[in-house]
């Protein structure tokens, strides 16, 4: 039996938003409510730090990303202020949006209610997007756009109105101002078009093309300032492209981690939904009410093969594929449809509690330090012990009567930024290029003595002696728990011997130094 032949036809809508919505909607509320509990108790990651500096500066681009990050934690700080929980609420709420817009998605597509809230409640419990949902990551912005634009799409099929087209161009040009791995939202789009006569036909009318002029518009804004910053973003992003190795179980260890955190437990539906469509005789033509169905199939194929292919060299982040989560959602309702079975009334019972227990979990260890050391690599030790740490700093730094305080790291920088107790000038000494964005700190003030601090393993203190004429180890300092390994070396250090502004003591890229 196909599986299309077994997909519920799509039934008329009522007036008014039905029962089923209300209670997605209602769940999507709750849910977000206790994600912002947390996003004002978990304090900020090293990496939200590192972006909090750069909603002080807003512009078009930054070394490590498009803007899009920037300007949604400044929206927030303006809402609720410089804390964590302003910084995280444009994500949370993002998250909260494509969790609404997966269900009409599906819906769209023709799929029935029940699959709809199937999809949605699947997306909500996801590992990755349960836990992630309250960070500050460039992935949030790619994934809010590009299911926003998807829903587009799909509303330009159901309506046959090709001005949701505009909506679709402007929502994948603020994708990619989000992230650059956006740019696959464009082959995806077109591989879809090119599977049908009905797409085909569409590529000969303006709309498709109207949409990649704004798309293309948007991005334009980034381009131009990477252009005027000698291209900084897209030497470091595209950099990532050339390979430096070979990992041959790469593509296992990166599928195996994306059915992780996507929930093991929905996986089999989504293999079982893929694999009835490829084997789909439709292919070749597809039926006219197939085709949401596989927009939400293979829009995400492009990006896929490149992670499969990335993963052949190096690592893949696990919240790259962030924005195919809602299709893999949806694609996870559409298999357990078709199954049956003990087994499948068991796993679509169980996907939902233990997704949202494996994050809810998560969340509580990050906020409750009283949960430390229950792994040997504790994910939170990172996050702990900031405020003493910077107090017994600033003390240190008044007793030598050092002026200034130096890193070597953008995170240790990013953290020291946030404490209120460090009240002289900071700087970050080795990449002197990931801050374009700020005007750089006065050089009188840099002259006399100052601390360097870092990682008692980062430290370099034969990077710092090319750096400064005199350098003397005062202080080793903990952070935290000083079992778990955390302990910094503070340097005195005067006599610089170059310009530590531009371009700084040393920058470090790939095992290369850069002088």
């Amino acid at each position: 039996m196909k599986l299309e032949q077994t997909i519920p036809p799509a039934v008329e809508r009522r007036v008014g938003p039905d029962s089923r919505f209300l209670a997605v909607a209602l769940g999507v509320g709750l849910l977000t409510l206790i994600r912002l509990i947390f996003a004002a108790v978990i304090p900020l990651t090293e990496d939200e730090a590192y972006y909090r500096l750069w909603a002080f500066h807003l512009q078009f681009g930054y070394y490590d990303h498009p803007p899009m990050v920037a300007w949604g934690l400044a929206l927030g700080r303006s809402i609720l202020g410089d804390t964590a929980l302003g910084a995280r609420l444009v994500p949370i709420v993002g998250a909260a949006v494509s969790t609404l817009l997966t269900y009409d998605i599906a819906r769209l597509a023709g799929l029935s209610d029940r699959t709809a809230t199937r999809a949605a409640l699947w997306y909500m419990a996801a590992p990755l997007v349960g836990f992630g949902a309250i960070l500050i990551l460039p992935d949030a912005g790619t994934t809010l756009f590009w299911t926003l634009t998807l829903w587009a799409l799909l509303k330009t099929e159901r309506s046959g109105q090709g001005a949701w087209w505009l909506l679709a161009g402007a929502a994948a040009g603020c994708a990619v101002l989000s992230k650059y791995s956006a740019l696959f939202i464009a082959p995806g789009v077109l591989f879809w078009l090119i599977r049908s006569a009905a797409g085909r036909r569409k590529l000969a009318s303006p709309w498709p093309w109207a949409a990649c002029l704004i798309a293309g518009g948007l991005f334009m804004t980034n381009v131009v300032w990477n252009a005027g910053e000698h291209w900084v973003t897209f030497a470091k992003q595209f950099g990532r492209v050339t390979p430096h190795g070979f990992i041959p179980w790469g593509p296992i260890l990166f599928l195996v981690v994306l059915a992780a955190l996507s929930n093991p437990l929905t996986t089999p539906f989504v293999a079982r939904c893929v694999w009835a469509r490829l084997g789909s005789k439709s292919e070749r033509g597809l039926r006219e009410q197939d085709r949401g169905l596989d927009l939400i199939l293979v829009n995400g194929a492009p990006f896929l093969a490149y992670l499969c292919l990335h993963s052949l060299h190096a690592s893949v982040e696990a919240h790259w594929p962030a924005p195919l989560y809602p299709s893999l959602a949806i694609l996870a309702a559409v298999g357990s449809e078709q199954a049956a079975g003990p087994i499948r009334r068991r796993l679509i019972f169980l996907a939902a509690p233990v997704g949202l227990t494996l994050s809810t979990l998560a969340l509580l260890h990050l906020a409750l330090p009283q949960t430390d050391g229950l792994v040997r690599r504790d994910p939170s030790h990172p996050l702990r012990g900031w405020a003493p740490f910077a107090q017994r700093l600033e003390a240190l730094r008044l007793a030598r009567g050092a002026g200034w305080i130096g890193t070597e790291s953008y995170g240790a920088y990013a953290q020291l930024a946030l404490q209120p107790a460090i009240k002289a000038s900071l700087l970050q000494l080795t990449e002197r290029r990931r801050y374009l964005f700020a005007p750089p700190p006065p050089a009188a003030g840099l002259a006399g003595p100052g601390l360097v601090v870092d990682l008692s393993r980062r430290m370099s203190l034969s990077a710092l002696k090319d750096c400064f004429a005199e350098t003397t180890p005062i202080a080793v300092l903990p952070r935290g728990d000083p079992r778990r390994g955390d302990i910094y070396t503070v340097v005195e250090v005067s006599g610089p011997k170059r310009n530590l502004i531009s371009p700084g003591c040393r920058s470090f890229h790939n095992g290369k130094v850069d002088d």
